[in-house]
């Protein structure tokens, strides 16, 4: 469970959850890029662990990109998480709270990950 939680609280993943980017490559890219602000400051880690109450938006100067545009027409790909606020006019959102299991639409078999971890 722990593991899940590091991976989805990663910024590349979080831009992706909240549907500025297509697809967690995009993402990644938006953020290397330096389109994304957490709290005060430009992050430009991938990896970057946002902590609960921290506000991830994108840059104004990055506002008008066409790709975070036409990825939130498409956010009804993924559905509401109950861990994430997002503002869509504010293009904005903000981690309310460490993701449970239970709220993670993964399918995946932590155990089959132990198991070949531990050999």
């Amino acid at each position: 469970e722990i593991l899940l939680q590091l991976l989805e609280r990663r910024l590349d993943n979080l831009v992706y959850r909240l549907g500025f980017a297509p697809s967690r490559k995009a993402a990644r890219q938006l953020v290397r890029h330096r389109h994304v602000v957490v709290g005060n400051g430009i992050v430009d880690i991938p990896a970057y662990q946002v902590k609960p109450a921290q506000v991830i938006k994108i840059r104004d100067k990055s506002k008008n990109l066409d790709l975070i545009h036409s990825a939130l027409k498409e956010v009804g790909r993924g559905e509401e998480l109950p861990w994430l606020r997002l503002n869509k006019a504010a293009l904005e959102g903000e981690l309310l709270e460490v993701p449970k299991r239970a709220d993670t639409p993964l399918t995946v078999n932590e155990q089959l990950i132990v198991e070949l971890y531990s050999k």
